[in-house]
């Protein structure tokens, strides 16, 4: 079982890897640069290949996180800067040896929705046509807020499908955005396994964002509450983490930390939930 949580790179990639496994993670992500800009990052390199080294020695699983203003519907007057920024991210995350970089399905606020989806074709093929390294682009499912773009499987599996470069794509599945957008009610796991089985959303899922939510199912709030603090709920995690569709896929939590600044006890937490589903 992969679980640990969003650790801050301020000290560094090598540093920040180090920081997850003393808290008790085998798994964590982390911002390659900054998580509120675009601008480009001149990184060290020796710093991630250390992060790489420390990643492997110690059998840590990592993913990198895009920054929240890359928009992959965004339009062709910005279509460079985000295929740039991809690019960038996606050569940190590669030297970092991680799994890859998860980016936002992508939001469009035009009239016709289908422009957004082909305007999330062109930058994932203009990106991924100049990238050759073993990271890849995690799509994350979306909470819904705005539009309901990027809220549906169908939508992930089919713009993975329709890409020029589908092998270079895996997802991201977030439990917050999912129980926020009515995916996951809580009480549909089977049905929403069988559908993501039947639509091959499982067999390319590389990575799991574990959030509890703040608000109910299908209020597209995208607020994030610790594990059994929120509407999800103890009992639906504990169905949701033992499942087969989800085994050995890294859980990262987007959460508080406690009150010694880390997600220690949080990551504890979420072994027991695995653990007393096995006694």
């Amino acid at each position: 079982m992969f679980v640990g949580s969003h650790v801050s790179t301020k000290g560094g990639y090598a540093e920040a890897a180090k920081l997850a496994y003393r808290i008790g993670a085998n798994a964590f992500q982390y911002f390659p640069k900054n998580p509120r800009g675009l601008t480009l990052k001149d990184f060290n390199s020796l710093d991630a290949e250390a992060c790489a080294k420390y990643c492997l020695d110690k059998g840590l699983v990592s993913i990198g996180h895009a920054p929240y203003p890359l928009n992959l519907a965004a339009g062709e007057d910005l279509r460079a800067i985000m295929v740039a920024a991809l690019i960038n991210g996606l050569e940190i995350a590669n030297a970092c040896g991680s799994l890859g970089l998860v980016v936002h399905f992508g939001k469009f606020n035009g009239q016709d929705p289908l422009e957004g989806y082909k305007n999330i074709l062109q930058i994932l093929n203009k990106t991924l046509m100049q990238w050759h390294g073993k990271a890849l682009i995690l799509i994350e499912n979306q909470a819904g807020g705005g539009n309901q773009m990027g809220t549906t499987l169908e939508e992930l599996t089919q713009i993975r499908a329709l890409s020029d470069f589908p092998e270079k794509i895996g997802f991201c599945f977030d439990t917050c955005h999912a129980f926020a957008s009515g995916l996951w009610t809580g009480d549909n796991w089977s049905e929403l396994e069988a559908k993501g089985d039947k639509l091959g959303y499982w067999q390319q899922l590389k990575a799991i964002h574990l959030n509890d939510s703040v608000y109910p199912s299908g209020k597209f709030r995208d607020r994030h509450a610790n594990i059994g603090k929120g509407y999800i709920g103890d009992d639906r995690f504990r169905v949701f983490i033992n499942s087969a569709s989800v085994k050995d896929i890294a859980l990262i939590l987007e959460t508080a930390a406690g009150e010694d600044g880390t997600h220690r006890e949080e990551i504890n937490r979420v072994k027991q939930l695995t653990s007393s589903a096995m006694d």
